[in-house]
């Protein structure tokens, strides 16, 4: 898995390419931690590059949003395609976190 960080204003965009699941989530966990002891608060996850996650890879996204909770954050989901959005869908996961058509929708929702 790729996963690529930019810095929009006060907002990282994170955006993760190939597959997240038990081989990859503990890579997105370590790059997450890391955004956030770095004072980071607010984060879109760009997903359009996602060709699958499985529940570790979903796991992971979980404990993103409780590190974000913890500090009083905001996470927002953006541009997933139909097959992570059926298991976020199944999983019920879609009702946790906040989901976007667009990164720029994302963006401006958690301004």
């Amino acid at each position: 898995m790729i996963i690529t960080e930019q810095l929009q204003g006060d907002i990282v965009l994170v955006s993760l390419q190939g597959r997240l699941d038990g081989n990859t989530s503990a890579s997105l966990e370590s790059a997450f931690a890391k955004l956030v002891e770095q004072g980071n608060g607010k984060f879109v996850f760009n997903l359009q590059g996602l060709d699958y996650v499985s529940s570790a890879g979903l796991r992971s996204l979980l404990s993103a949003a409780k590190m974000v909770k913890v500090i009083q954050g905001k996470l927002a989901l953006a541009r997933m395609n139909e097959q992570v959005k059926e298991v976020f869908d199944m999983s019920g996961f879609s009702s946790i976190f906040k989901l976007y058509e667009t990164e720029d929708e994302a963006v401006n929702a958690i301004k």
